[in-house]
């Protein structure tokens, strides 16, 4: 491994010289990068890698989830101070077990649809999908909660059963809770990744780019800005791991319950066995691209990430809305909700995906808009048509080139 950095440093090295030597040398060599053997950088002796922002929040996003329930302590007003990590009121609050989270000046909220491609020029829209996790937290512990332990029916919240499982569902026959952490993955970490940290417009904003290849770092800080936007992106999937540097890319090695846990389900179905490996290494050849000045590598290693990240948020939502069809059409009706409302949320997000050859989403945020209108409508789930998921899930394979077969593994 330190050979590799080595490496790698003394290309960047060579990098220096031959941009300082361009003037003499109008067809300099091309640099040559290596693909590092773990994701560890350093200058003068000291780790330039720093995504602890991103792994508090990947954290607080953990806890919301516990607490979504706790049906006997937590409140609409408890829950709402975990997303935003302040009071209503913009005051000061410890809403978490974890006193370190408390103590963060972050917040789940803030970086919800917020991302500079997606929502810099649109805070109506980055208000309205915000503004959907609060009235989803208000309804887990307002319509839920105080329900608990009474059978759901069509327009009644409650308990449904799922095979030996209890199920606790709203008036629509929705998990607030999995509405939540689903939307999570592309309203968060999704989002911040790929229209965010990724972007063009965030790494290279400013200066960004002249002080990367003069190797000029932040004030105070071992690292340069670009080098620090690449590694926030980084955190969001892999900055709750044991040793994110190296992290466990088996199947089995989950590292939090949101865009990681589910890059591995993906990495565990054998029609798409080796994602994990593709983007893990997309990664660390884009940083030691950006080590060694070269931006045309960083941005291909940024488009394989958006295409594989984006791929897995449609293939788990084409995999829960065929369970959820397949049960309905069984006369399991009750027992689908738990896959649908896991495929809603996988839909939602379907919003935050990126298409590198557009740099938009996938599928038009009104489209999305509109599988949701018809997913909510009346009775929500009591009343939903196998029809209509399955041509959801059509239309979603359809556009991100994999098969329903495929995605049902």
């Amino acid at each position: 491994m330190r050979k590799k950095l080595q490496s790698i440093l003394l290309v960047a090295g060579l990098c220096t010289v031959l941009s300082a030597c361009e003037n003499s040398n109008e067809n300099p060599e091309p640099v040559q990068v290596e693909m590092p053997e773990n994701y560890s950088f350093q200058r003068n002796g000291t780790s330039t890698v720093n995504f602890s922002g991103q792994t508090e929040r990947i954290r607080m996003a953990m806890e919301l989830n516990t607490a979504l329930k706790a049906n006997e302590t937590a409140t609409a007003s408890s829950l709402l101070e975990m997303f935003r990590n302040q009071t209503a009121e913009g005051g000061d609050a410890d809403p978490f077990e974890d006193a370190a989270l408390n103590a963060a000046s972050k917040s789940i909220k803030e970086k919800v649809a917020s991302s500079k491609d997606y929502f810099s020029a649109n805070a109506s829209e980055s208000a309205i999908l915000k503004g959907y996790f609060e009235s989803w937290l208000t309804a887990q512990a307002t319509e839920v909660f105080p329900n608990w332990n009474e059978l759901a029916t069509a327009g009644k919240a409650g308990q449904v059963a799922d095979g030996t499982s209890v199920r606790y569902v709203g008036t629509q026959g929705y998990e607030y809770n999995q509405l939540v952490a689903k939307g999570l993955i592309g309203a968060l970490m999704l989002d911040q990744i790929v229209n965010n940290y990724l972007s063009t417009a965030v790494l290279d904003e400013g200066t960004n780019r002249e002080d990367n290849s003069q190797a000029i770092v932040v004030e105070g800080e071992q690292y340069t800005n670009m080098e620090h936007k690449w590694d926030e992106a980084y955190g969001y999937l892999f900055g709750n791991s044991a040793t994110p540097e190296n992290p466990d890319l088996s199947a089995g090695g989950r590292d939090d319950s949101f865009l990681n846990n589910y890059l591995r389900t993906v990495e565990s179905d054998d029609d798409f066995s080796g994602i994990t490996q593709e983007v893990y290494d997309a990664f660390k050849l884009g940083r030691a691209a950006i080590v060694a000045g070269d931006y045309s590598l960083r941005d291909a290693q940024a488009d394989i990430i958006k295409e594989n990240l984006s791929k897995v948020v449609a293939i788990r939502a084409v995999h829960y809305l065929l369970e959820g069809k397949e049960k309905i059409e069984q006369d399991n009706r009750s027992g689908a909700f738990h896959a649908l409302s896991e495929g809603v949320g996988f839909a939602f997000s379907l919003r935050f995906t990126k298409n590198p050859s557009t740099n938009a989403p996938h599928l038009p945020s009104a489209e999305v808009a509109a599988f949701a209108q018809e997913l909510f409508k009346g009775n929500g789930l009591w009343d939903v048509s196998p029809e209509l998921l399955g041509q959801i899930a059509s239309r979603i394979s359809s556009e991100f080139g994999f098969t329903e077969e495929q995605a049902k593994d």
